[in-house]
């Protein structure tokens, strides 16, 4: 019965669109700063005593504003994905500080995934887990930003921004 109102409204919605000339709004499929994130995948450490320019643009979203590519910089990838999207960000170097940053949510593409490391943490964002591991699109991921493997022992909290602009509402809508 639900499957043949939606299917009704949809068909009813797509001829109404088509009479009023309007333009068919696509259903988004991932997060806007996930997009963002996706387009740096390969972002990479230079070795030596040259820095690559885009990761110390990393940097300038926090109060660290570290200059060159060594210091760590997962968190400062995530504030400048999110950022870039259009949200309040934490504005911190430290990975640990999106531990409270908006609010708490379900395991799912796209979240913030914060965890636990010997000596800090790190984050990045949700993209799939197996029974053992969750996997993460990150910064500072083997010296790049990059999809990579954790224990899942080692995740201290699953976050997104406090309030989601309707697109992004619309992905975690079809998510939930």
């Amino acid at each position: 019965m639900m499957k043949n109102l939606l299917l009704a409204l949809k068909t009813w919605s797509g001829s109404i669109s088509k009479q009023l000339n309007t333009p068919k709004v696509e259903q988004p499929t991932e997060y806007s700063w996930m997009q963002i994130a996706q387009k740096e995948k390969g972002q990479a450490e230079i070795a030596g005593p040259k820095h690559n320019k885009r990761i110390v643009e990393y940097h300038q979203r926090t109060t660290l504003k570290a200059k060159d590519d060594e210091t760590p910089w997962c968190s400062s990838f995530v504030n400048w994905c999110v950022g870039n999207a259009g949200y309040s960000v934490t504005g911190s170097a430290a990975a640990r500080s999106w531990a409270k940053y908006g609010q708490s949510c379900k395991p799912h593409p796209g979240c913030i995934v914060v965890m636990t490391r010997t000596g800090g943490g790190h984050v990045g964002f949700y993209v799939r887990e197996t029974a053992k591991y969750v996997y993460i699109l990150g910064g500072n991921q083997s010296n790049k930003v990059s999809i990579a493997g954790y224990d899942k022992g080692r995740i201290i909290a699953y976050r997104l921004p406090s309030e989601l602009n309707v697109p992004d509402a619309m992905v975690y809508d079809a998510k939930a």
